[in-house]
């Protein structure tokens, strides 16, 4: 992989976090609202010099360097922060483990012998584990959410199309979005200004705090009773709490999420379908059978769940009118063991994008918050809010963990 920047990436990467072989540092503005804050940069966002490798070496071979910065890296170096590395990615992006076949599974620092998530293992690793104070990654099925999950990070899927995506590999473009991951909810609503270009919310308004039951019966008993203490202390707090169910016998979660996968297979194939005839890349075995799968799906499969998209689209935006929010469980448990086979691991993966298929075929944005534990692993809990409401959601979490830290944690 070429490098035209040099620079100097952290010395030792004891967590795998960064992409072997790069060394890539900038400094940031000289001032600028993150003066002082580090950042690394999931590598499917472009840095000007370095070839974009989007976790395969076939990928990284058969590109050259960026001509320029991504839009929201652009961002954050004229914010004054830093960038101190480009972070290990799941094959172009196209897993939510966090498992590359070619550079290793990064440590989650924070549930050690478990996998950190993906597809934006490296950067929510690098996070967790104290070398950066944030990190871009992207989300399209779940990719800042899990892994903000199963890392104890704060993290956000912003609405789509809300943040630039300009200098970033797209996978499936309808669901693709800008994240980042951070320690503090403090800090991911400053990163959010920048990315944002928007101003915190003085007095976000929540007229209803609704519960989606059905998201919390999908995780199992141990992890509902988790998460419990903080959905009451979060019910209290917001008031005029009302229980709800986003699914029913008509579309369920494994329909939701059949719907995603079915658009999103044939986004991708769409994508990357003319490279992969000529190139003939090394996947790892399950982001080849992926690919593979994803050239099967039919146009008719594909027009058929985007019709029930628009249906689904249209009654959750409903749900969600009037300035409410949605809480739900973020993953259906804690992060899985690196030793899990894969078809637990598949299953486990079937789970996931039931829940995180609400916020990606709406396109609404879905904050993240590591409020709870399980068998001392951490375990997310999410707020979905209307189209638009990014800023509020990172003022809501800003605000409410404050106060839950000190009563509930």
């Amino acid at each position: 992989m070429r490098s035209a920047s040099g620079g100097i990436a952290p010395s030792v990467d004891s967590l795998g976090a960064f992409v072997p072989g790069t060394s890539v540092s900038l400094p940031g503005a000289s001032t600028g609202p993150l003066k002082g804050v580090r950042f690394a940069a999931k590598d499917i966002f472009d840095v000007a010099g370095e070839v974009t490798g989007c976790g395969n070496p076939d990928w990284a071979r058969t590109h050259d360097p960026a001509e320029r910065h991504s839009a929201a890296l652009k961002k954050l170096l004229s914010a004054g922060a830093d960038l101190t590395g480009k972070t290990i990615t799941d094959e172009l992006a196209y897993s939510l483990n966090g498992q590359n076949f070619h550079y290793g599974t990064p440590t989650n620092s924070a549930a050690p012998g478990r996998i950190p998530g993906g597809s934006s293992s490296g950067s929510a690793s690098a996070v967790a584990g104290g070398v950066v104070d944030t990190a871009l990654g992207s989300d399209t099925g779940g990719s800042v959410r899990i892994p903000a999950s199963y890392c104890g990070l704060f993290g956000l899927r912003p609405t789509h199309g809300r943040i630039s995506l300009a200098g970033v590999m797209p996978l499936a473009p309808s669901f693709d979005t800008c994240g980042w991951f951070t320690r503090e909810a403090t800090l991911l609503r400053r990163v959010g200004e920048v990315l944002l270009e928007a101003s915190p919310v003085t007095d976000p308004a929540v007229t209803e705090f609704l519960v989606a039951q059905d998201g919390f019966e999908l995780i199992g008993e141990s992890a509902e009773a988790a998460l419990r203490p903080v959905v009451l202390a979060l019910a209290g707090r917001f008031g005029n709490a009302r229980r709800v169910r986003v699914t029913g016998p008509a579309r369920t979660f494994d329909d939701l999420m059949e719907c995603f996968r079915t658009i999103q297979a044939m986004e991708i194939s769409g994508q990357h379908r003319a490279w992969i005839a000529a190139t003939k890349p090394a996947f790892g075995p399950d982001v080849g059978e992926r690919f593979t799968w994803a050239q099967t799906v039919t146009a008719e499969a594909a027009g058929a769940a985007s019709e029930e998209r628009e249906v689904f689209k249209s009654a959750f935006g409903k749900l969600l009118e009037g300035e409410r929010v949605l809480c739900i469980p973020t993953a259906p448990g804690i992060a899985p063991l690196a030793s899990a086979s894969a078809d637990d691991l598949k299953e486990h993966r079937a789970r996931v994008l039931g829940l995180t298929s609400l916020a990606g075929l709406s396109g609404f944005p879905q904050i993240t918050m590591p409020l709870a534990t399980l068998e001392g692993c951490p375990l997310g809990l999410s707020l979905i809010g209307s189209p638009g409401s990014d800023m509020k959601l990172l003022c809501l979490a800003e605000a409410a963990t404050a106060e839950i830290a000190s009563s509930v944690l």
